[in-house]
């Protein structure tokens, strides 16, 4: 991921020395630069009548390329020389930060930042800015960490407006939770999302490099520690859907992409398509869904380009007291692997040729995430807890003896009633750490709705 680019405009009073204004705002720059942020930087402005400054920092930021503007007040600064600024940058997400005064000689010197701030504040909310507001304290380390949050959310922004979801097939199941609004989604969000038929990956199988395909096969069997001997004929034949469908990813740019399942790989093809699904996640590094989860995939996109993880998908099989069991019955993706990745050759229902990720799942503090459309617009269920493993169990149907599935239990910082009050689908996003105030300042900057 590049790093986030900003634009950089300071304010302070005409009245205050301007070597101080241009000091104090020079400090904070190198804060913000010390982030690895690229910043753009305008001279300080003043409220000067004839708003010559803020019309000279106007035509210098168009020119910036720029996922935030982080307006920096570093002293008093009346409200309206700023608004002739920020006003024409109105759909850029922005930070209103506060400077502090110094202690000379036991003596607080300040120039009234938060004056200014404080004057801001509503008003940017009231003009429907897309904003954060920090500020600091004296003595105190500036409030680099809720900066860096906010900076990385607008670069997450910026990264959706770019992004391409892959979906081979559409509606698997014929589930509703799964579809999507090609409008709403590239209006409120920026994703955009290409269908493609099976046949594709079909036909692009006369493509494969067979001496690709083996030393795949070999690193397979390396890599990966099988509880029954596998079937290379079955391996060969899952590494060669890979690389068929490697075809139309690389030629389409997709960042996520997800398969019909039930009613294409496994009705048409059958071949339940687990290790598929892993090698596309790992190999690639894509974000992967089963079942033309377009909005799953989505969700995952967020997660990774705030956190950098990549965050798999689990579906829910039972509410407890204060717990959930969340599973998969297919693959979890190698960076959400406790130890080595475990494979089993095992049969389900009438497929005899699946291949099933049975390794421990990473635990600790998890954000449970997932986006839901209404009308038109987008609201996001998410809740944390911490997530432990699991107990013994099993899903009918398998052969016994029964896999243990690749699975946790979530014990929620939420009531489980109060959660399940506003589930949005069988499918939830699993992402470690506590990933709440960098989703918080996203949404905001999206205006999508937590719930």
């Amino acid at each position: 991921m590049r790093c986030v680019k900003a634009g950089f405009v300071g304010f302070g009073e005409v009245n205050t020395p301007r070597e101080v204004i241009e000091s104090l705002c020079a400090d904070a720059a190198a804060k913000l630069r010390s982030l690895g942020w690229l910043l753009s930087e305008t001279a300080p402005v003043s409220d000067d009548p004839a708003y010559a400054e803020a019309n000279r920092a106007v035509a210098d930021l168009k020119q910036a390329d720029m996922d935030l503007l982080v307006v920096c007040v570093a002293g008093w600064i009346p409200t309206h020389t700023v608004i002739h600024v920020t006003d024409k940058f109105r759909h850029t997400p922005m930070l209103l930060w506060g400077l502090t005064g110094w202690m000379d000689h036991g003596r607080l010197v300040t120039t009234a930042p938060q004056a200014g701030t404080s004057a801001l504040r509503q008003v940017m909310q009231g003009l429907g800015y897309a904003f954060r507001y920090v500020y600091s304290i004296v003595d105190q380390p500036a409030p680099l960490g809720k900066i860096a949050a906010f900076g990385r959310a607008a670069l997450t922004a910026a990264l959706l407006r770019d992004a391409r979801v892959g979906s081979m097939g559409y509606r698997d199941m014929l589930l509703y939770g799964t579809m999507f609004d090609g409008l709403a989604l590239r209006r409120e969000i920026g994703v955009e999302v290409e269908c493609f038929d099976m046949l594709e990956m079909v036909r692009n199988l006369d493509k494969v490099d067979e001496q690709e395909a083996r030393r795949i096969l070999a690193e397979c069997l390396d890599q990966w520690t099988f509880d029954k001997e596998p079937d290379e004929a079955v391996l060969l034949r899952g590494i060669r859907y890979y690389l068929a469908l490697k075809i139309k990813v690389e030629e389409r740019g997709y960042q996520a992409i997800t398969l019909i399942d039930v009613d294409g790989m496994k009705k048409l093809e059958g071949f339940p398509p687990a290790m598929v699904f892993m090698l596309l996640a790992d190999r690639l590094d894509l974000c992967t869904t089963p079942e033309n989860d377009i909005i799953g995939n989505v969700t995952q996109l967020m997660v990774k380009y705030l956190s950098g993880q990549a965050a798999h998908y689990m579906e829910f099989y039972e509410y407890f007291q204060d717990r959930v069991l969340i599973g998969v019955p297919d693959y979890v993706p190698g960076a959400a692997v406790r130890g080595d990745v475990h494979m089993l050759p095992a049969a389900f229902g009438s497929f005899s040729g699946s291949l099933l990720n049975t390794s421990k799942v990473k635990d600790g503090t998890v954000t449970l995430l997932r986006l839901v459309e209404e009308n038109g617009r987008y609201k996001l269920h998410m809740v944390t807890g911490r997530a432990v493993q699991p107990r013994s169990w099993e899903e009918y149907g398998w052969t016994h003896p029964a896999p243990q599935l690749a699975s946790l239990e979530v014990i929620l910082d939420t009531p489980v009633e109060q959660f399940a009050d506003k589930v949005a689908s069988q499918h939830t996003i699993v992402a470690y750490g506590d990933l709440r105030d960098a989703v918080t300042q996203l949404c905001r900057i999206l205006k999508i709705e937590i719930i």
